[in-house]
């Protein structure tokens, strides 16, 4: 059994590459309704079609097949299926008694994929990420105009569900916890609570990275905050990496990561989209345009984690790493 290199240390030496999008990779595959259904729910009531976390499940060589483009393509950390795998997520399906079932497997996946190429080249320790996406539902923002007051979650609703998730991905064999793609800091703390007391009770501890989302040209997230805001409010927590993923391609997100660099003590990640959606919702950035705009991050000394989200393949990424590899990762600021 190889014992990796921690990821402190490996951060400190050069710029790590993250993978790209899990889903513009599924859709690719052209799925129907029995795909997601395989072996696990074939007599389940509801249509499960767009549910990708199953797939973990009913098609794991699929995913299995994605986690190693991705790691071929230059990859240091691939996320697991998991984005939509909490309890709470899962109950728009009817599934909610599954959720510990689909982290297990879509980490234990990801995890066999590492270890395979760990094994083949031991200088690039490869490790998995286990994803945690923001749930459909947000504590600190009332779904009904009507009702300001009122909440469709609780603090301690989404961490029973949280801590959930994060068991099975541990129990799977995560070597990091990355919750992702926040918009609500009120859910983010209700996780690394839950990340807190599963830490406590399993007697162990991994890195866990943190990333929000800028909803729009405000620079704010959902719920108001600001980046320089978004990063005092969790950094309490003693985190890998803070950063942001998601809504905005490379060339807007460029001037929050530039806060998070100057006023972060922790390492810096991004995973921007292939820009913007188009009118058919899809992401049009080729992988020479994306790397043009993420190439000024490097140059600025920006980031120590870098890689892709909504619209990226394995090109965006085979880019980005070679890219990266010129380029030194950013130097937290000794205080």
């Amino acid at each position: 059994m190889i014992v990796k290199q921690s990821i402190y240390e490996l951060a400190e030496k050069r710029i790590l590459i993250l993978d790209g999008a899990m889903g513009t990779m599924i859709q690719r595959h052209k799925l129907n309704e029995d795909d997601f259904r395989k072996g696990w729910f074939e007599n389940h009531e509801q249509p499960l079609k767009g549910n990708n976390d199953l797939l973990s499940l009913t098609r794991p060589d699929i995913i299995k097949d994605i986690h190693k483009e991705y790691f071929n393509a230059g990859a240091d950390i691939v996320e697991t299926n998991t984005f939509s795998g909490t309890s709470i997520a899962q109950a728009d399906y009817s599934l909610e008694k599954y959720a510990y079932d689909i982290n297990y497997y879509g980490a234990k996946i990801a995890a066999e994929v590492a270890s395979e190429f760990t094994e083949r080249q031991p200088d690039k320790p490869r490790y998995v990420a286990g994803s945690i996406g923001p749930t459909n539902r947000t504590s600190s923002i009332s779904p009904d105009v009507n009702d300001p007051g009122f909440r469709n979650v609780t603090f301690d609703e989404l961490n029973l569900s949280y801590k959930e998730q994060i068991r099975g991905l541990i129990d799977g064999g995560c070597d990091l916890l990355l919750i992702e793609t926040i918009f609500d800091t009120l859910n983010a703390k209700a996780a690394l609570f839950a990340v807190q007391e599963i830490f406590k009770e399993l007697n162990t501890s991994l890195p866990v990275m943190i990333s929000g989302t800028i909803t729009d040209a405000s620079g704010r997230t959902l719920t108001g905050q600001t980046t320089e805001a978004f990063l005092i409010s969790l950094s309490h927590f003693p985190i890998l990496s803070i950063g942001l993923n998601c809504a905005l391609g490379a060339s807007d997100m460029q001037p929050y990561l530039k806060t998070l660099a100057r006023k972060s003590d922790f390492l810096v990640s991004a995973h921007p989209n292939a820009g913007l959606p188009n009118e058919f919702g899809e992401y049009d950035e080729t992988p020479e345009i994306m790397g043009d705009q993420i190439k000024s991050f490097l140059e600025d000394g920006l980031i120590n984690i870098i890689g892709g989200c909504c619209g990226t393949t394995p090109d965006h990424i085979h880019t980005i790493s070679q890219l990266a590899n010129n380029y030194s990762p950013r130097k937290i600021a000794v205080a």
